[in-house]
């Protein structure tokens, strides 16, 4: 039994369910934790105000991580640190997406910018941010001004690879692409990952990285597994990412958030 003193979580595919469900017994997970003075934190893709559900739940205490940590925040939603696209970075990601014919969507502020309200999985993001897109006819160069975060979503799942693949060459130094999950492909600013996070929360708790415990599921996870001293991957996680963790445990659909807390951070 290692000792854990801090631990990060992902929230899509993590921490939730399918349905986007904090259940009973992951919210009971997270309550040990703090009983325990072990230190708890969560980090997404989703954009900040697209948390805010989950702060008084799981009584998070420590900053968060949005858009992959490309803005950290206060459970006030204050922002600690943030890092922006370039906005000529911003306009060549969303011209790529739409050459394949993806209606991208621009995370500028408080906003969710959405060319087309019928297109790929708008309406389920709506159900999982909580928070109605902002319908605009076409993106401006005022749009891109101070984006956090765009996505090219698409259940074409090749694409949305092979579309993550093109972006993270031909935008290379301008910008970070991954993929949150199998269809969403994510461009934020250059040099943001999950990891910055991790380090933020090291440096200000005074832990060390031996003692950091990281779960998650998606191939944005791998940089914070790599900051933490151990990580465990959800038993839904593509094969690529369970061989970046030390251990897997069950599916976001079985606990496996809750089974992995309770075995590797609480001893049970």
């Amino acid at each position: 039994m290692r000792r854990v003193s801090l631990v990060v979580s992902d929230v899509d595919g993590t921490l939730v369910t399918r349905d986007k469900v904090l259940t009973p017994r992951a919210a009971a997970a997270v309550a040990r934790l703090h009983a325990a003075g072990i230190a708890f934190s969560i980090c997404s893709s989703r954009p900040p105000f697209g948390l805010r559900m989950l702060i008084e739940p799981l009584q998070l205490r420590l900053p968060l991580g949005g858009y992959n940590a490309g803005a950290i925040v206060n459970p006030d939603l204050s922002v600690v640190e943030q890092q922006l696209l370039p906005p000529a970075a911003a306009r060549e990601a969303v011209a790529t997406f739409r050459r394949s014919r993806i209606d991208c969507w621009v995370f500028a502020g408080n906003q969710w910018l959405v060319a087309n309200p019928q297109g790929s999985h708008v309406a389920h993001e709506t159900r999982t941010v909580q928070t109605a897109p902002t319908i605009v006819p076409e993106f401006t160069d005022a749009h891109f001004a101070a984006v956090g975060k765009i996505v090219g979503p698409s259940d074409d799942h090749a694409l949305v690879a092979s579309l993550a693949a093109e972006l993270q060459t031909r935008l290379d130094g301008r910008a970070n692409v991954a993929r949150s999950q199998l269809y969403y492909c994510d461009v934020t600013a250059p040099g943001v990952d999950k990891g910055r996070l991790v380090d933020l929360l090291a440096s200000r708790l005074g832990v060390p990285q031996d003692e950091i415990l990281a779960l998650g599921d998606g191939e944005n996870d791998v940089e914070m597994f790599r900051r933490a001293g151990f990580a465990v991957a959800m038993g839904n996680a593509a094969d690529a990412v369970k061989a970046a963790a030390q251990e897997t445990t069950l599916s976001n659909e079985e606990d496996g958030f809750a089974a992995a807390v309770e075995r590797y951070a609480l001893g049970d």
